[in-house]
């Protein structure tokens, strides 16, 4: 399984799936934009223009955890579904599903930062220059 979020190795969901077994880091084939929602997880979605390939981590992950510790802990905005990996490779990742969200959702396209710890790591930027700024 993909994981591009708070899943991923040091994020704090990372104990939802214990148990499973990380393959590496990897990225998606290019032809999926990535969204932040509401700065407080990642969403994944297959375009057919201006996609980008997205970092992530491959996880082999029984299906028991999956079903029992993964799944839940996803917000209801993603669904389990299919996508494709850089190397052509097809394998389960959560999509975002727009029709969840809601009206005023704060979702911001962060497909050109490349993945979820680079967003992070803008934020983080952002906020020492607010205190540096007095803001």
């Amino acid at each position: 399984m993909f994981l591009n979020g708070t899943a991923m190795s040091g994020q704090k969901d990372h104990n939802a799936h214990h148990g499973s077994t990380f393959l590496g880091p990897t990225r998606t084939a290019g032809n999926y934009r990535f969204f932040a929602v509401r700065d407080e997880f990642p969403g994944l979605l297959p375009v057919s223009t201006r996609g980008r390939m997205i970092e992530g981590e491959l996880y082999d992950i029984p299906e028991a955890v999956l079903r029992d510790s993964l799944l839940p802990a996803e917000p209801r905005e993603l669904e389990l579904g299919e996508i494709e990996l850089a190397d052509g490779s097809t394998v389960n990742a959560m999509l975002l599903v727009p029709s969840r969200l809601e009206a005023g959702d704060k979702v911001v396209d962060i497909a050109e930062l490349g993945g979820f710890r680079n967003y992070q790591a803008f934020l983080a930027a952002n906020e020492r220059l607010d205190e540096t700024l007095g803001r």
